[in-house]
């Protein structure tokens, strides 16, 4: 577990755009097994997810065309909720952060941590922008 004044920054880069942060495992649960479309990330404090997936989260939020709910869980943080949205997108293995695009309970779209690092995240939300027109 991290200090919460540490995290706190990070969890509203997402939050002030309009990401509901879900702490526990029944959240999880109502979020992604509900009807229509969700975009899950999984922050963390790594580098990568503040150079690259945050940012690239943010950008494709942004499209005209996204998800009925954006959430978020943080890892490290809240053990349970975390661990029940990984399970969810099993799969792929556990990794922060991480993006995935449920469509009525169902996995649709990853994007693990080995496909952030090193990508700007222009290049990310252009997967996700592809993957939110397709599915949303």
């Amino acid at each position: 577990m991290y200090p919460e004044y540490l995290v706190e920054p990070m969890r509203a880069e997402l939050t002030t755009v309009g990401f509901e942060e879900l702490k526990t495992a029944e959240a999880v649960d109502s979020a992604i097994t509900s009807e229509g479309t969700v975009f899950v990330v999984v922050n963390s404090v790594c580098g990568c997810a503040a150079a690259n997936a945050r940012p690239a989260a943010k950008l494709a939020a942004a499209n005209d065309k996204h998800p009925t709910k954006l959430v978020t869980v943080f890892a490290g943080m809240e053990k349970e909720a975390v661990d029940r949205a990984r399970g969810y997108m099993l799969p792929f293995p556990p990794s922060s952060p991480s993006m995935a695009l449920f469509k009525d309970g169902k996995l649709v779209h990853m994007i693990e941590r080995h496909q952030i690092e090193g990508r700007p995240a222009q290049m990310i939300a252009d997967s996700l922008i592809g993957a939110f027109e397709q599915y949303c």
